[in-house]
């Protein structure tokens, strides 16, 4: 299950991926205006515009980011939308200090001996750097993900911390050709590439960016209850095989 190339593809009939740096976030055409699922590093931007250009939108159109979780890599546009566009910005409460600082995370292993005994991931890491992940700026304004109003924004959250402590999968009734189809955005809770190692396939990331590996196995099981159909996760490529399977696959390979 190779990691997806830099670009944007669409995954359902209102869901495009965007990748860059083995980094994934998503934009969903919802009916009330387009919301950006996570919002990657900062040299996504131009994978944005033309996610939006496909449905027809423009970065004033966006409704709302949601984010899974606020690691550096997955909030670096929130401030330019935030500031150019005044898109309001959801995060579980738990995260709100890290989406003001997103480096300053909780980790159960020293970060920087992973590139020594994973070589194989290093070329993914210089890659992450270049899309700038050493220049992401936190932010501020905010509104709590699970506090949001119905109808403020079109997904279920589906909290599973232990990445981070504030964690929060997001539930999407989606369709392609018009036929349903129930996605999860997995965030880094279950993801198909672990940037930390380079492994391949449904696993939960390193020990590296972890705050607390016990608790987020724990959470697979809110995950695997979701039963969706297709796990669009934070890193690798999409999962069609469904949420139980790919919950009893990371279980098995255990974390590094």
């Amino acid at each position: 299950m190779a990691p997806p190339r830099d670009g944007v593809r669409l995954v359902t009939d209102d869901i495009a991926m965007m990748t860059r740096a083995n980094t994934n976030c998503y934009l969903v055409n919802a009916a009330a205006g387009p919301v950006l699922i996570d919002a990657g590093l900062p040299g996504s931007r131009r994978l944005l515009d033309e996610a939006l250009t496909m449905f027809g939108r423009r970065a004033g159109d966006i409704a709302a980011v949601l984010l899974t979780h606020a690691h550096f890599d997955h909030v670096g546009l929130c401030r330019s939308l935030h500031d150019e566009h005044a898109v309001p910005v959801y995060v579980h409460e738990s995260d709100a200090a890290l989406l003001r600082h997103p480096y300053r995370y909780a980790h159960e292993s020293v970060r920087l001996k992973y590139p020594l005994r994973y070589p194989a991931a290093l070329p993914g890491l210089i890659r992450m750097v270049a899309a700038g992940a050493l220049g992401v700026r936190g932010i501020e304004p905010h509104y709590d993900l699970l506090a949001a109003d119905e109808g403020s924004h079109p997904c279920t959250p589906v909290f599973s911390p232990g990445h981070t402590y504030g964690h929060c999968a997001l539930r999407y009734a989606s369709s392609r050709g018009g036929a349903p189809v129930e996605v999860l955005f997995t965030g880094d809770a279950l993801v198909t590439y672990d940037p930390y190692t380079g492994k391949r396939g449904p696993r939960t990331v390193a020990r590296a960016a972890t705050a607390d590996a016990d608790l987020g196995f724990r959470s697979l099981d809110a995950l695997a209850r979701t039963r969706a159909q297709v796990l669009l996760p934070g890193h690798g490529a999409a999962y069609e095989h469904g949420a139980v399977r790919a919950v009893t696959e990371a279980r098995r390979v255990g974390v590094d």
